[in-house]
């Protein structure tokens, strides 16, 4: 589903919800629409230089692009201690390549309504680290409201027609 073409529903239309899955980057809440995720898998070795945010790792036998959004976001790599669980969140852009995106935990699935979805600025989206969010939501999460910046697979790994 493409975010950007969300518009208010005319009255007496049904309004489904969209489904988000949402994870957190540091302080920073963030999630993508359920229809470029794939699945969420455990993983053990990323290869990477250390020189940027990005990575390669193999599952089911199949190498793929690994981002470090932590690192991307703080310029610090992504911590976990002793035995903690790693995640990668497999993801698909627009030309159905899969990338993934390292999680320190389980994803949340939280059903939006459109109207709660807001487009980011793209003076905002031009001049921060956050270009790679289209939207933003508020989420109620334990009788709290949370801020979460939709992440556009897009623009995290540019699509390349074959």
């Amino acid at each position: 589903m493409n975010l950007a073409n969300l518009s208010s529903p005319e009255p007496n239309t049904v309004v489904s919800k969209i489904k988000l899955l949402s994870f957190p980057i540091g302080k920073l809440n963030t999630a993508f629409h359920i229809d470029v995720v794939q699945k969420v898998v455990n993983f053990s070795t990323i290869y990477s230089s250390g020189l940027n945010h990005y990575g390669m790792a193999t599952i089911e036998g199949e190498e793929i692009t690994v981002i470090d959004l932590h690192k991307k976001f703080f310029n610090t790599p992504s911590t976990f201690k002793g035995e903690d669980k790693k995640y990668l969140l497999l993801v698909t852009n627009s030309t159905g390549e899969k990338f993934g995106i390292i999680v320190s935990n389980t994803p949340s699935l939280y059903d939006v309504s459109p109207d709660n979805i807001r487009a980011l600025p793209p003076s905002y989206r031009q001049a921060d680290t956050f270009k790679i969010a289209s939207h933003v939501t508020m989420i109620e999460e334990n009788e709290n409201q949370i801020t979460v910046f939709i992440l556009d697979p897009d623009e995290l790994v540019l699509p390349i027609n074959k």
